[in-house]
């Protein structure tokens, strides 16, 4: 591939941070090698690491499985071997507009542009988020889960999972809690309209919820597209008078009527975009103010370098950012480095604090900690990555070779 002058300047307005501290060895360093491994315990994700000619790697995570990820690089190679890893826009157009004989496949992609992005701060001695132009903030705010242990329709649980997060060190102050055991269905499976029962157990789990932990503690309604529209019309009013932060993903994707009508009918803050790719797949919802807060995965999405013309398109309305995050390490530290590096920044979603600490364990020395439901932003060149290998290896799905 032959890139323009005037291709390249092109792309350069959108990081000119970046621009700047690459001049000097811009063209020096090579893309060597490609490699995905996927672990345990990271919804379905695989790590991706990215090798150069000058010894130093990158380390990105896509939203696809170890196998598939690889077959996939297998296509995109050709187009990254033996390029400068510094032309991050120049890839990104490359692999996001594959039409044959694939289509791009954006997950994966996703993971390579992370790698993309550990690599140039490493290279240059900078943090990603020095590199995206921030940072606004120094650290991010973060939210968490409710328990499978919780009960909502038994008051008694809903006190006992209280008193646990209230003590627990990382003071997260929100929470979202799935609706699928209160509904009586499996999670991210479509239901058929729910029945009034249904509805009224909604409105009494989370009114348990709410009653349990106090006003200090924000509650969000976290369903996976299971409701139709007129049941997640229903969801919203019975859960109002509990003052939920948001109402997540309570309807089918891609965009359609339905959210309209969702949007038009209750006050609840509307959250979606956790498996939406490109600005392509957001922008109707931004155009139609159809929801409230958007919310990608930078595994999904097209990594940091799509994330970032999301976000400045949702800019332009004020629309804020939110962070999707069920995965490894990595998503973690670069969601912390994007966040930091935005200003309509809202919050990300956290796999921290968990009771195995197993994002935790994937690093040596200091691992991440929560605190005040913050989570600084690690300072050390690229995303901060300190792997304990040793972790990782004892933690591969079964049958994977370890880096493919």
């Amino acid at each position: 591939m032959i890139v323009s002058r005037r291709d390249l300047l092109k792309s350069l307005p959108l990081f000119p941070a970046l621009a700047r501290a690459a001049a000097p060895i811009q063209g020096k360093v090579k893309i060597t090698a490609i490699h995905a491994m996927a672990i345990q315990s990271i919804a379905g994700n695989c790590l991706i690491r990215v090798d150069t000619d000058a010894g130093i790697s990158g380390y990105g995570e896509a939203g696809a499985t170890g196998p598939m990820a690889r077959a996939r690089i297998a296509t995109m190679a050709p187009r990254l071997i033996g390029k400068d890893p510094l032309a991050i826009e120049v890839h990104f157009h490359e692999l996001t507009t594959l039409m044959h004989t694939y289509m791009a496949h954006i997950p994966t992609i996703s993971g390579i542009d992370l790698a993309l992005w550990d690599l140039a701060g490493k290279l240059l001695g900078k943090p990603v988020n020095v590199l995206l132009g921030g940072p606004f903030r120094e650290s991010i705010p973060m939210y968490s889960h409710g328990s499978a242990a919780l009960k909502m329709l038994d008051k008694g649980s809903c006190r006992e999972w209280a008193a646990q997060i209230k003590a627990a060190t990382e003071g997260f102050n929100t929470f979202k809690i799935n609706i699928d055991p209160v509904l009586g269905v499996p999670s991210a499976r479509y239901a058929v309209n729910l029945t009034s029962q249904q509805i009224r157990n909604v409105a009494r789990a989370y009114a348990n919820v709410r009653e349990a932990v106090g006003e200090d503690i924000d509650i969000a309604v976290h369903c996976h597209n299971e409701p139709d529209t007129p049941s997640a019309i229903a969801i919203a009013k019975a859960v109002e008078p509990m003052n939920p932060l948001f109402l997540e993903d309570p309807i089918n994707v891609p965009h359609h009527e339905g959210w309209a009508a969702l949007k038009r009918s209750t006050r609840v803050p509307i959250l979606t975009g956790e498996k939406l790719e490109m600005l392509r797949g957001f922008k109707p919802f931004i155009d139609a103010q159809s929801c409230d807060i958007i919310h990608p995965d930078l595994a999904f999405c097209g990594g940091i370098t799509g994330a970032r013309k999301i976000a400045d398109y949702a800019y332009q309305t004020r629309t804020p950012v939110a962070l999707h995050n069920v995965g490894s390490i990595v998503l973690t530290y670069a969601s912390a480095h994007f966040g930091s590096s935005i200003f309509n920044f809202y919050r990300s979603e956290s796999a921290l604090g968990r009771p195995t600490r197993h994002v935790e364990k994937m690093v040596k020395g200091n691992a991440p900690v929560v605190k005040n439901s913050q989570l600084t932003v690690p300072t050390a060149p690229g995303l901060g990555l300190d792997f304990d290998f040793d972790y990782l290896k004892s933690q591969l799905v079964p049958g994977e070779p370890w880096w493919g």
